[in-house]
């Protein structure tokens, strides 16, 4: 079964059945490519290597790799299939540390598992599940980004961080989603995208998703938005999450906290839209958060091209964590909640 792509301009990824189909976001914007995925372990491979990167997207992407897993296994005795699939469960889990809803993903597929022994039952349990979730995220992104888009004022500046679109997702996106949506409610709203080193998703990959949408979008070196929110052209700073502690603190791309603290000092919103799946009530708050170091050669130069000098020590951490107390408002798909705090974000769970 495959997924019809009418609703949803990029397919990020594509199910094939036998086989999973993945936009490789490392060749945007020069050229739209996929790469496919029969196994669990080159799912893992394609998590690892950012060909899907994206918390909600690794998500789905790790649930398929699952899917995979039970059908390469499926003709196997069962005590055999069950640790074949252990392993496959183990070597996702290891693919990012940071983005919750991988673990989030893959503890639904482990329910699915649980419930099915039968090899054969299990791999078309476990593919309708993995497919359930995709579609569910789609549902989610447009939830809240019509819920968003209220907040969202005619003729808005919107800045983002990295890529939160179609790409980041299943479909529609998460903060791009909330501009794909006031767009869509006929607000004229232009997007200023930082470029979002080291991986320069923002340059590569947001700004090319909003020129496929005709939406306006302006590119800037991560180091111009305090210029430009100090000379008033910036109205919101619009960002995602790769991890959303209990009490409200945001685990998303480095630069964000940057961002939170120039909002609040030139009182301007800063808003983080994200799906129930990225918050982490088990943990506390955004100190326990884990935060992925990825390698040097990222900062130390790009696609082969190389600017610092060799045997540089370098510190590369790929998130960072806002209190939530910078955060004016969380955007989800069960509504928006204002100053976030433990007790709110309960609620949401409870609804």
């Amino acid at each position: 079964m495959s997924v019809s792509s009418e609703a949803i301009p990029v397919e990020t990824l594509r199910w094939r059945g036998a086989r999973l189909e993945l936009i490789d976001q490392r060749a945007l914007p020069a050229r739209l490519e996929y790469v496919s995925c029969t196994s669990a372990t080159e799912v893992a491979d394609a998590i690892r290597s950012m060909v899907v990167r994206g918390a909600p997207a690794i998500g789905c992407a790790a649930a398929f790799g699952i899917a995979l897993e039970a059908r390469r296994q499926q003709d196997r005795p069962s005590r055999e299939f069950e640790t074949a699939m252990e392993a496959a469960f183990k070597t996702l889990a290891a693919s990012r540390p940071t983005a919750v809803n991988l673990f989030w993903a893959l503890e639904r597929m482990r329910v699915v598992l649980a419930a099915n022994h039968d090899p054969k039952s299990a791999a078309a349990k476990l593919a309708g599940a993995a497919l359930a979730l995709f579609v569910a995220d789609v549902e989610a992104n447009r939830a809240m980004g019509r819920a968003g888009a209220a907040l969202v004022p005619d003729g808005a500046r919107v800045l983002t961080h990295c890529n939160t679109g179609a790409l980041a997702t299943a479909g529609h996106g998460t903060a791009l989603g909330v501009i794909r949506s006031a767009r869509d409610q006929g607000k004229r709203v232009s997007v200023i995208a930082s470029e979002t080193r080291p991986y320069l998703q923002g340059a590569r990959l947001t700004a090319w998703e909003m020129i496929q949408e005709k939406i306006p979008v302006t590119l800037i070196t991560d180091n111009a938005a305090g210029h430009l929110v100090s000379l008033g052209k910036v109205d919101v700073v619009l960002v995602g999450a790769d991890r959303i502690a209990a009490n409200g603190d945001v685990a998303n791309k480095i630069g964000t906290y940057t961002l939170a603290v120039l909002a609040r000092r030139h009182r301007i919103p800063f808003y983080v839209a994200a799906p129930l799946s990225s918050i982490d009530i088990s943990v506390r708050d955004g100190s326990a958060i884990p935060i992925e170091e990825r390698g040097a050669s990222e900062v130390t130069g790009y696609a082969g091209v190389y600017w610092a000098p060799e045997g540089v020590a370098v510190a590369n951490p790929a998130f960072d964590i806002t209190p939530a107390a910078l955060v004016s408002a969380l955007l989800t798909e069960k509504g928006v909640v204002k100053q976030p705090n433990t007790a709110k974000i309960r609620r949401l769970f409870k609804r």
